[in-house]
């Protein structure tokens, strides 16, 4: 795993000299992302001062996994003919490079100087061209310099496992694995830094900045499963590569015999995906959590590394913690296990910290264990497996059930349905059937845009000034909801999950809080292979009645002990309910309303009153004050810079 930083500069603007050594700079602000080497390369042209008349800048910051004694980057290779044509940098790994240099060798004579996965990319692509993304798999993004068609190509995966962020001004075009390294150097390329206000609104409704979009209005995302052409003085033109879709195959007969092929189909490319994210050439471990997707990802990976070390992490309050659920499925599948509890403490001293990692904030409290349990992790291994993804390609969370108990609504007339949900307004709020009546009046399309929502409208305009009313989750959602039109409802859902909630949430925190600790997480349910057997199961081998993950749980059978199979979901759940009622945590969030100046685009006396409200337990408002001081604490420390992390830096192995 690794940091990137490429740019491709103007040649008809005005860039200041000293912007390549700015972008060597710049780089060393994510070497938390690649402790173990850096490396820069500049293309000039020739015969004239480098920093001058450079075109192409790429930064790298090395976390060695694969062919660790080479495959340096940035990494150069090419054809006989133009030997050094292209030159990479590229942030991930491709988990069937093996079988793809086999190909490109039986195939086209490829020649490779390393034994790693980086020149698979490059030949791939020379012989291939952009068809190549649809034949890796792994996770990835990076950016390739052609020399000879003077272009920079870049793309990241199909699921946007690792990030790319990406801005152009009048000077040129950055991009890079972190946003920082892109403020860094937005001012010597006129990039526009003002403070996106539909950014910050759908952040406060979402809990996390949806993809494109950043919180800076210059800066943006390359958007997952999607690739960019870059060319000096043109402006990025962006294609996406790969759109998943869920097209249903029913179980056949529906014979015993036909449903266990189905699962065996499962197990299989399940078996095959953890293989391959087992390569490496460094110790592989997992995270636990005491749920079915992480044991079972760890007890796949003990066939391959029976000294495998797992990890999890909790916290010293009931029902906030899965120690013990995770200590006994260690034990039985026979992985050495690893714990982290977290105090209030530690957590309230570690926040600016992780959130100058995270570069956007996330108000997903989930991610603070997270970073915990990662720094102890490193101390042990460089990888970790981990079971992200199973939920959204399986049919894993609750909410994914809301169709069946909504089912009778589907039968009456759009009008009666509009009727009935009028009828739950005047309702007293928190009353059984309120809420039901309410859901059962809209649309799919309307009630559902991912998996968080805190603030009701009047709430969200009583804590943003510039609260606008158009700007609203559709913006978001209705593109997505136009490719799923005609499947059933659980497999919308899941679609709108793949390009909200996961790759906004789950696999920020997940790159974020194990980047920031110099590790590798690896994610083997997010693989095309487990995702094409996954995306054909019908509704009813997802959802029922009593069970999320139905066809799921059926393969996992073999694998997964007894006592986790059936166990209700809980992953690494924080207690902000009660610390937000007293001790540091209270305190903290106080301080951080009083010494706030992001008064222009927080309503501070509105959220001084929730902190009231729920301190006293008038209310529960836990959630809402997560999310906007988490967006306080972001804005102290990337826009006025009140608050200066106190970055700590662990003197981690280089090479395990």
């Amino acid at each position: 795993m690794c940091g990137l930083l490429a740019l491709v500069t103007d040649p008809s603007a005005e860039v200041p000299p000293t912007i390549v050594e700015a972008v060597f700079g710049a780089t060393a602000l994510m070497r938390h992302r690649g402790p173990d080497e850096p490396g820069t390369w500049t293309d000039t042209t020739e015969g004239a001062d480098a920093a001058a008349s450079a075109r192409v800048v790429l930064g790298f910051n090395r976390l060695s996994i694969i062919d660790i004694a080479h495959s340096h980057q940035p990494l150069r290779w090419g054809p006989p003919e133009t030997p050094d044509r292209y030159v990479l940098v590229f942030n991930g790994e491709i988990y069937n490079y093996l079988e793809l240099r086999e190909a490109l060798r039986a195939e086209h004579g490829a020649v490779f100087a390393t034994d790693g996965d980086g020149e698979a990319i490059l030949a791939a692509y020379h012989h291939w061209g952009s068809a190549a993304l649809e034949r890796l798999r792994g996770m990835f993004a990076f950016a390739l310099w052609d020399s000879v068609e003077q272009e920079l190509f870049c793309a990241r995966d199909p699921f946007g496992i690792k990030p790319l962020y990406l801005a152009t001004g009048p000077g040129g075009t950055v991009l890079g694995s972190e946003k920082k390294c892109l403020l860094d150097v937005a001012d010597r390329l006129g990039i526009d830094l003002s403070i996106d206000d539909r950014a910050v609104q759908h952040y406060t409704v979402l809990q996390y900045v949806p993809e494109p979009e950043t919180l800076h209005r210059g800066i943006r995302r390359l958007e997952s499963g999607s690739y960019a052409r870059i060319r000096p003085g043109e402006p990025p033109r962006v294609t996406r590569y790969f759109t998943p879709r869920f097209d249903a195959v029913p179980f056949g007969s529906g014979s015993a015999a036909d449903g266990q092929r189905r699962y065996d189909e499962i197990t299989a490319v399940l078996e095959d995906s953890v293989a391959k994210h087992m390569r490496a050439d460094v110790t592989v471990g997992a995270f636990l959590s005491g749920g079915i997707d992480s044991t079972a990802i760890a007890a796949l990976a003990m066939r391959h590394n029976p000294r495998l070390i797992t990890f999890t992490t909790g916290f010293e309050r009931e029902g906030f913690s899965e120690v013990d659920v995770a200590v006994a499925s260690a034990e039985a599948i026979g992985a050495r296990h690893v714990t982290k509890v977290v105090s209030q403490a530690e957590f309230v001293e570690a926040l600016p910290e992780i959130v100058w990692y995270l570069d956007e904030p996330v108000a997903d409290p989930a991610l603070v264990p997270l970073y915990f349990i990662a720094r102890e992790a490193r101390k042990h291994v460089k990888v970790v497996l981990s079971g992200e993804g199973a939920d959204e390609l399986f049919g894993g969370y609750t909410i994914y059930r809301e169709p069946l108990s909504l089912k009778p609504f589907d039968y009456l007339p759009r009008g009666l349905r509009r009727s009935v949900g009028r009828m739950a307004g005047p309702l007293p709020e928190g009353m059984r059937g309120k809420s039901l009546l309410h859901r059962g009046s809209l649309t799919l399309e309307e009630r559902y845009y991912g998996n968080a929502r805190s603030f009701s409208d009047a709430q969200l305009q009583a804590v943003l000034p510039r609260f606008r009313p158009d700007w609203v989750h559709t913006d978001v959602t209705t593109p997505v909801y136009a490719q799923s039109a005609g499947w059933d409802p659980v497999a919308r859902m899941q679609h709108i999950d793949l390009f909200t909630w996961l790759r906004g949430d789950i696999l920020v925190k997940a790159d974020k809080m194990t980047m920031a600790n110099s590790l590798e997480l690896r994610v083997p349910f997010l693989d095309p292979e487990v995702f094409a057997v996954a995306s054909r199961l019908p509704y009813d081998q997802k959802i029922t009645r009593a069970t999320t993950k139905y066809a799921l749980r059926r393969a996992l059978e073999p694998i997964v002990p007894a006592h986790v199979l059936n166990r209700p979901k809980l992953g690494f759940p924080v207690p902000i309910r009660h610390w937000l009622r007293a001790g540091e945590l209270l305190d903290w969030a106080y301080a951080m309303v009083a010494a706030s100046t992001a008064g222009e685009l927080v309503d501070l006396a509105a959220v001084r009153a929730m902190l009231d409200e729920h301190r006293s337990g008038a209310t529960d408002h836990s959630r809402r004050l997560w999310t906007v001081l988490i967006f306080m604490l972001w804005y102290a420390i990337f826009v006025d810079g009140s608050v200066t992390p106190q970055i700590s830096k662990p003197d981690y192995p280089v090479q395990l």
